[in-house]
């Protein structure tokens, strides 16, 4: 069998939910404020994955205005009954202090690309549901449970209730039935069947470097449950040089031909200060089911870099740069996303061949910034972009942008003078992380009011640089110094630990702090992978 280079999934997709329908494989991951809501990936070999959908796209669904970063989407599970897909998902809208507000819904669909039903409401005990379709008809919805009374951190255990299809609600009594290990901070449950045994898998230990997976069993579904003898049963945390590190949250799948699969979140650190700057990816490790009727991963706990699989991967699209147009007609490239509002004709259009940005609050607000981006999906690559935006002060800008939060970015903004004249203006919060005050000095260079400006990042690894040209200029010229572009990460979200969850994006934003709704249009976007000497985990 081919060897097949984790993860499969690069890029910002963090806690995967794997679903098999026949021989078409799913994975659903989250996507916390990024709007629309729910990453789902198909494959037919477990190696080659391709986006399908993101079936939360109306406000009906999901609306994360407000949301703090981090926040929104939590943990979808993907779920098959037979009959229809279902999906249950978390709206965080508060996640940090004594308190966390965690919706729970359910969604349903004929199939996978929809239509997706309106939600029904399921509880807000705790965060990361999941339904298990049981063979007598039933169906029981399994969430952690918060008690904000404990110290240092709310996780009380794992809740059930059953949920009635019929009455569109969960029914019958709730209880608590796994209250997790030594490892703490249980949470990610998923729940099978498989020769009398009830299985119960968890994530343990927060979503640091000290993640696991912890799996459970018993021969009644309200417990009590065992714990694996050799708890856990994934986990980078004895091997901190692996390559795949922060591993745990995952799901099981079982091939047409019997074969076991695990699937896991996992991060690809880089730098001396361990940054993942591609945020929390999802990996795939072989498992097998032992004489102990117990799951082990091969070769595990730690997880294996390179996995065989039914087929070799195809990385011919990874590597080829993708030249993003706009066409009235055909909408945005489905490789964008946009940040928490239901309603994207408030913050950007396409009028003929060029995307429109509606220029609303500053970069970085949680209500309604006009910002549309993709996931970086490489440790090194170029992007460019050609704008035209006639700022009528400091209050209007508008640019090329490499982002992960209102704490942490780096933004080549078209912008002006108290008088109307037009400048390029870096603006960077390298410095100032956590608290996501811009670095001063900041870099700037006087540029003609009329015309359209090229703009252009480069990033090789930790290091980030911007570039510039007039329309009459054919080279690009650089503007500002070299950044650390290792901030743009998991690690200096704004929480330095168990708190920031969605990696790098890289993309076009604009901001009128007058509410003038200033418009910039953009002709194009290229992301160009580069392979480069500093990337570690790149082949």
């Amino acid at each position: 069998m081919p060897k097949v280079l984790n993860p499969i999934l690069p890029g910002f997709n963090a806690d995967p939910s794997i679903l098999r329908v026949g021989n078409d494989y799913y994975i659903a991951t989250s996507t916390f404020e990024w709007y629309p809501g729910v990453q789902i990936h198909h494959s037919r070999d477990l190696a080659n994955w391709t986006l399908v959908t993101r079936p939360l796209t109306r406000k009906t669904q999901l609306d994360m205005r407000g949301d703090p970063d981090s926040c929104g989407v939590w943990a979808p599970c993907l779920t098959h009954d037979g009959e229809q897909f279902w999906l249950v998902y978390t709206d965080v809208k508060r996640k940090d202090g004594a308190f966390k507000d965690t919706h729970n819904y359910i969604v349903t669909a004929p199939k996978i690309e929809g239509p997706w039903s309106d939600p029904v409401y399921a509880n807000s005990s705790g965060f990361d549901p999941s339904l298990f379709h049981d063979d007598d008809g039933k169906k029981w919805f399994v969430n952690m449970i918060q008690d904000h009374r404990r110290r240092p951190r709310s996780f009380a255990g794992i809740r059930m209730q059953e949920f009635g299809p019929r009455q569109g609600r969960l029914v019958g009594p709730s209880k608590t039935i796994f209250f997790g290990t030594e490892l703490d901070l249980v949470e990610a449950p998923h729940l099978y069947k498989r020769n009398g045994w009830y299985y119960l898998l968890t994530a343990e230990g927060g979503t640091g470097y000290e993640h696991a997976a912890t799996l459970a069993r018993s021969r009644d579904i309200w417990g009590p449950y065992e714990v694996h003898p050799k708890n856990p049963i994934l986990s980078s945390t004895s091997k901190p040089l692996a390559a795949l590190q922060r591993a745990g949250h995952g799901d099981i799948v079982e091939t047409p031909e019997g074969k076991t699969y695990f699937v896991h979140l996992c991060g690809r650190p880089t730098t001396q200060f361990r940054r993942c700057v591609l945020g929390r990816e999802t990996a795939i490790q072989e498992a097998y089911w032992g004489d102990d009727d117990w799951l082990y991963i091969k070769d595990g706990p730690v997880p294996s870099l390179y996995v065989d699989l039914p087929v070799a991967r195809d990385d011919t699209s990874y590597w080829s740069e993708q030249w993003y147009t706009f066409d009235e007609g055909k909408g945005l490239h489905q490789d964008f996303q946009w940040l928490r509002t239901p309603e994207p004709e408030r913050i950007f259009n396409i009028e003929g061949t060029q995307l429109q940005l509606i220029g609303r609050e500053a970069i970085g607000s949680w209500f309604e910034q006009s910002l549309i981006a993709r996931r970086q999906t490489h440790f090194s690559y170029d992007a460019e972009t050609t704008m035209d935006f006639s700022p009528e002060d400091e209050r209007q800008f508008a640019g090329i942008t490499a982002y992960y939060c209102r704490y942490n970015f780096f933004y080549l903004t078209v912008t002006a003078h108290a008088d109307g004249q037009r400048e390029l203006l870096v603006m960077s919060s390298e410095a100032s992380w956590p608290e996501g005050r811009l670095s001063f000095p900041l870099s700037s260079a006087q540029i003609p009011n009329e015309g359209k400006v090229r703009l252009a990042l480069k990033i090789r690894g930790r290091e980030l640089k911007f570039y510039y040209s007039l329309e009459e200029e054919r080279e690009l010229k650089q503007i500002g110094r070299t950044y650390d572009a290792s901030i743009v990460c998991d690690e200096c979200g704004g929480h330095q630990a168990h708190g920031s969850f969605t990696g790098a994006f890289v993309g076009l934003a604009c901001s009128d702090l007058n509410g003038l709704q200033a418009r910039a249009k953009f002709d194009y976007f290229v992301y160009r992978p580069v392979r480069h000497e500093s990337d570690r985990y790149e082949i």
